[in-house]
């Protein structure tokens, strides 16, 4: 089963689990600032004994930023007030770029609008049509009839125009459930575009590539960069670049069932099901390397990663650590 295989990072970019663990324990030590000399001394000895050791500080210290401040000011509630005043600027910001696309009319600056490389990622999803947080899915019927559900952490823009449907996955992933229509409905990512043969389907962006599953009908492939098409018919799955296409394999059928607010395992790793739940879940969630290997089974509830982590604890000789309300890790039952 390949769940969620497109969704995490490069883990040899990732410092160790042991070291992570070490860097959360030290954070809890010193974050509220009343550490003795002797413990912030074998800090920073701790910190200086190895690159790695400074890497998983570095990367405690940046989930720290992102999930702290704002929870923890007097002013929290007037901080999120002015965070959706962005949130609408960008908005508005996003709606004049597309006026200077369309007059444009295909010109320098209209390709420019169109793909909007310029925006990181995440400012893109901010001021995308349809997004969703972390943990959150979202189900929507577009104007044509097509279905659309949004998966966690997942932002797409819907440009429905007189000769095409056009849905872009920004961020996340994206069921399709196309209506019929005459138009021809395309769904576009980074590294490509994808039309739709009267189906329902699964796009999932990755770091470099794209991950497609389709259940019924047939979905054609297009790279960015090249001439490179592909055909893939119900029951099919594969990932493409914005060079080439992968072969396909066998979809996992068990996959599109995210929809209905599932994780389903079968004979799936605990480390891989970890990187799946944690796509749900803010904050740090990691698995011991001595559990990793452990076979899961299983349906496990999406909307609610604390019960899934218990079910996890009953199943399965491991216990759940959390040294910080944003870290939470699994480890090896004593």
């Amino acid at each position: 089963m390949k769940l969620g295989q497109g969704a995490s990072a490069d883990a040899s970019s990732m410092p160790s689990h042991a070291d992570l663990e070490q860097a959360a324990h030290w954070y809890a030590c010193l974050r509220d600032g009343k550490a003795s000399a002797r413990q912030r001394t074998a800090w920073q000895i701790w910190v200086s004994a190895a690159d790695s050791h400074a890497r998983a500080w570095q990367y405690v210290e940046d989930i720290s930023r992102a999930l702290e401040p704002v929870r923890t000011l007097p002013q929290a509630r007037d901080v999120a007030q002015q965070l959706h005043a962005v949130d609408d600027r960008l908005r508005s910001r996003r709606r004049v770029l597309a006026s200077v696309a369309l007059l444009a009319s295909g010109g320098v600056v209209g390709a420019l609008c169109w793909r909007q490389s310029w925006l990181p990622d995440g400012v893109m999803a901010l001021a995308a049509d349809m997004r969703t947080a972390t943990g959150e899915q979202r189900r929507m019927t577009l104007d044509d009839g097509t279905r659309l559900w949004l998966n966690t952490a997942s932002a797409v823009d819907v440009r429905f125009g007189a000769a095409e449907r056009r849905i872009v996955l920004i961020s996340g992933e994206v069921f399709v459930e196309t209506a019929k229509d005459p138009r021809p409905l395309l769904v576009q990512t980074r590294q490509g575009r994808m039309r739709a043969l009267g189906t329902r389907f699964n796009v999932q962006l990755g770091e470099s590539s794209t991950q497609l599953a389709v259940y019924e009908g047939a979905v054609e492939i297009r790279t960015a960069t090249s001439d490179a098409t592909l055909v893939v018919g119900a029951g099919r799955q594969t990932s493409f670049t914005m060079h080439d296409v992968a072969q396909t394999d066998a979809a996992d059928m068990a996959r599109q069932m995210w929809t209905q607010g599932s994780l389903v395992a079968n004979n799936l790793p605990l480390g891989q099901f970890v990187r799946e739940l944690g796509r749900y879940r803010k904050g740090h969630l990691g698995v011991a390397d001595s559990v990793a290997d452990l076979v899961v089974y299983g349906s496990f509830p999406a909307h609610d990663t604390d019960r899934a982590l218990q079910m996890l604890a009953s199943a399965l000789p491991v216990r759940i650590a959390q040294p910080l309300p944003w870290w939470t890790s699994i480890e090896a039952r004593r």
